[in-house]
């Protein structure tokens, strides 16, 4: 078999050149990873091949690299392995890792012993046999694993012993899953029993490099399939137990036909799959109920009412552990908070509605930008849209809010936004006409935004002289 290696240098025509240097200098170099998997993938479809990233292997040594590139800028960011960036004119890097064998993972992670060898042993170390391929220059496939076989039978599988490969990285348990979502394969029977026999150690990867996975199974587009083999191996209720913990838990059926709440939540996600939402999003749709067993708990099996709030907690919680950035984390808070709220849009004040929709507004953005005028409530709307799709309301759950967000923007593009309001009064204003700080002038001065936002107060003057009224009979109902 041979990959198109001509779209792959025509989309990174550097690696030409690094192959050829090498073999200039009397050193075998090939292509590796996931550029010729994917090569061969597209081979056997026929259809078009653009990698976004290209990785070489070669017989030089680290130091004999950095010979070979002298004049190009060369990052050595693993050299006790072998491994060093050659970055090109462009500013791309190319990661240029000398032919290995490893020996002895003590911390389930990293080699103890790391020895150079040749090419048929650095494809064997490999993780999964689709990943053990290499390619020549010419872009002739190099097989040594099995690797073609199993792309045709699309199959994840390890090389050799899968209980051998999993002890000596335990995150490549999380990783065939991830394969299996990016590829849309299924996993081989022994590497599936080998995870669940040893879904238990992942916790013994770090909680940084677990989110990470996590992550890059969000951004495939079958990542609901994804997270049905994570429950299904054991790895789910070890990793995310807060999701796990859903299963079980029932909903009213003439909302909720489609079962309980953890069946609810992976249909919606799969609808978030089938639209191509980012994985920020798609936390936003896994935690969205999460709150809804201690809510049931806590009504006696009533009803889940409030469960928002506590899915807050729950939420942040989980995405702390999963080290995931502040910003993240209050970007699918906000999502979990606001889900039931935002449902309930045609309903509410218009003065509400504008904060609502305004929150985390950019204003750089035109206002019919809405993904990028408004990417809090962009986020939210898709959120709904799964959740309702998931649900038996659907359509008629979602479609009132479109069309109210649609009239909310026409009001906003006369009053302007929070801007403007805050352009008519602010706090400073309210000390001195003697209001003194604390919560009743925050309480004033959200009555007034209130009204401009909805269009009934268009002038400071007219901010002013509602702000003095409302703090006049705050007076006159404490001197009573």
């Amino acid at each position: 078999m041979r990959i198109p290696v001509e779209e792959l240098l025509a989309e990174h025509p550097f690696v030409e050149e690094i192959l050829r240097r090498l073999s200039r200098a009397g050193h075998q170099a090939v292509i590796v990873g996931g550029a010729v998997r994917d090569g061969a993938l597209a081979s056997m479809a026929g259809k078009p091949f653009a990698p976004k990233d290209v990785d070489i292997a070669t017989s030089a040594p680290p130091e004999e690299i950095r010979r070979i590139f002298h004049d190009r800028h060369v990052l050595s960011v693993g050299e006790t392995f072998g491994v060093m960036i050659v970055v090109a004119p462009d500013g791309r890097q190319y990661e240029v890792a000398t032919f290995r064998t490893e020996r002895g993972y003590s911390d389930g992670r990293r080699p103890d012993a790391v020895a150079w060898a040749g090419l048929e042993e650095d494809l064997r170390r490999r993780d999964f046999t689709v990943n053990g391929l290499a390619a020549r220059p010419d872009g002739e496939v190099i097989d040594v694993v099995g690797g073609i076989s199993d792309l045709r039978a699309r199959l994840i599988r390890t090389i050799g012993d899968p209980r051998a490969r999993f002890a000596e990285d335990y995150l490549r348990m999380l990783r065939a899953v991830r394969f299996a979502c990016q590829l849309g394969f299924a996993i081989e029977d022994e590497t599936r029993r080998a995870i669940a026999e040893n879904a238990p150690k992942i916790t013994r990867i770090s909680w940084e490099r677990i989110r990470d996975e996590l992550v890059k199974i969000l951004e495939t587009p079958r990542s609901a399939y994804g997270f049905r083999l994570l429950d299904g191996l054991g790895l789910l209720g070890r990793i995310l137990p807060e999701i796990s913990g859903l299963k079980g838990i029932p909903q009213p059926e003439n909302y909720h036909p489609e079962g309980d709440v953890f069946t609810h939540t992976l249909i919606a996600l799969e609808v978030a799959d089938i639209l191509r939402f980012s994985y920020i999003v798609k936390l936003g749709v896994l935690f969205h109920d999460v709150g809804k067993p201690r809510a049931l708990a806590r009504a006696r099996g009533e009803h889940m009412g409030g469960h928002e709030a506590i899915g807050l907690r729950i939420t942040e919680e989980a995405m702390k552990r999963l080290r995931f950035s502040n910003r993240e984390i209050d970007r699918v808070l906000f999502l979990v908070k606001e889900h039931m709220r935002v449902a309930r849009l045609p309903q509410m004040g218009r003065g509400k509605q504008v904060l609502l929709v305004t929150t985390g507004e950019r204003e750089g953005y035109p206002l019919e930008d809405l993904p990028r005028r408004f990417p809090a409530y962009a986020d939210l709307l898709r959120l709904l849209l799964c959740d309702a799709e998931a649900s038996g309301h659907r359509a008629t759950a979602w479609l009132p809010v479109l069309a109210e967000t649609v009239r909310v923007l026409l009001h906003l593009q006369r009053v302007q936004g929070l801007k403007f309001a805050r352009s008519l009064i602010n706090g400073h204003d309210l000390l001195a006409m003697g209001i003194p700080r604390g919560p009743v002038l925050g309480e004033i001065l959200d009555r007034v935004h209130e009204r401009i936002l909805a269009g009934e107060i268009a002038s400071r003057d007219e901010a002013l002289r509602y702000a003095a009224a409302l703090w006049e009979e705050r007076r006159g109902g404490r001197s009573r």
